[in-house]
Formats: C-alpha cells, structure tokens, sequence
C-alpha cells in the first residue's frame, strides 16, 4: 500500500521536471524542435484564447499538441508497465497519475472558467505574468516544495489585466459594428481574442 503516495508523488514530481525541463527546456522555443509544440503551439494558444486551446477539440490522433501529448504519455506508461508484477500499487498509481493528467489537462484547456476553479495553479502558469512558474498541472505539491508556486488567480493584477482584456472585447466589437454599419458587405468573423500584453514567446 505505501506504493500509492510514492506513486502520487513520484508523479507529481515527473510532472514539475518534465515540464520545467524537457517542456520548457533549451529546444521549446526553437521552430521544429522535438519539444516545441508545447511552448510555441499550446502556450501561444493559450495565452491568446485566455487559456483556451482548440487543438483539445481536435482528434487526439491529430498532428497537434494534443496529439503529440497524449503521444508522450502513452510512451510513459509503456515504460512504467513492465514494473506492475514488482510493485502493483506504485505502477496502478502512476498510471492512474498518467491518465487523469490527460484528463485533468485537457478539460482545463477546454473550459477555462473550470480551470480557473479547480487548477488555478495551471491557470497561473499560462495566464500570469511569468510562464516560467507553476509547474504542477493536477497538483502543485511540487511547486510548493521547491518554491516555484506564484499565485496569480484572485491577484490585483489578474484583476487589472481582466479589465484591460473586457476593454479590449470592447473597443473591438464597437469597431466591428462601426465597420458593419458603414459597410454591410464588411465579413462577420470574429477577430482573434487579445492576449494578456505578454506574450507567450
């Protein structure tokens, strides 16, 4: 039984290294790295959908950062598999761990408010000042040990950068509706939700 918290928090913890590490390591933010999808892809998605990322609406065998996600955790349970007639609980928590992160993380990203509630942890990471912190995705255990948890979610400046964002919504669909106004043949489609003012790359 001792297998199931050291499974847990083994996992939390390949959570908080694989992400700081390997994630938003030397090669994320270079075109075509082996890592990059996941800072110039979700990141970039996130960050200007207000946490929102469509390639979670996609199929899960795409070409995309959902794909190549579940991609990489579906290789982590293969390596953990062959540990399960050693030690049961600690293999059945990780790979308990592995599919409620897809899990956890995807629903995050497909319902920011949720996300805000629930994970404001992994909120804070794609939505506050600094993408370089809050590590955790389904527990910030981690963060809190090595001192990497800033809280953002419920802050005065999460507050000011709402405001600036509703102003933003603002000002844009009054200028859409000068532009229809004068212009009936002008499209209807929506232009792109602004980001927070820091960019993701």
């Amino acid at each position: 039984m001792l297998g199931i918290p050291l499974g847990l928090l083994y996992a939390n913890a390949s959570e908080w290294l694989i992400h700081k590490y390997v994630l938003h390591g030397p090669d994320s933010k270079k075109p075509g790295g082996m890592w990059s999808f996941h800072f110039l892809e979700h990141h970039r998605h996130a960050r200007i959908k207000e946490m929102r990322d469509p390639d979670y609406e996609r199929s899960v065998f795409g070409n995309n950062a959902q794909g190549k996600e579940a991609g990489a955790l579906l290789i982590a349970a293969l390596i953990h598999a062959p540990l399960f007639p050693i030690a049961p609980f600690f293999t059945g928590t990780v790979m308990y761990s592995i599919v409620n992160y897809y899990r956890t993380h995807k629903k995050s990203h497909e319902d920011p408010q949720w996300a805000r509630e629930h994970l404001p942890w992994h909120y804070d990471h794609h939505m506050g000042p600094d993408q370089h912190k809050n590590w955790g995705v389904t527990r910030p255990w981690f963060d809190h040990i090595m001192g990497t948890r800033v809280p953002y979610v419920g802050t005065e400046l999460e507050k000011q950068d709402r405001a600036r964002r509703e102003k933003s919504r603002a000002r844009r669909e009054a200028a859409k509706s000068e532009a229809e106004a004068t212009d009936p043949s002008v499209a209807s489609t929506e232009s792109a939700v602004p980001s927070t003012g820091r960019e993701a790359a």
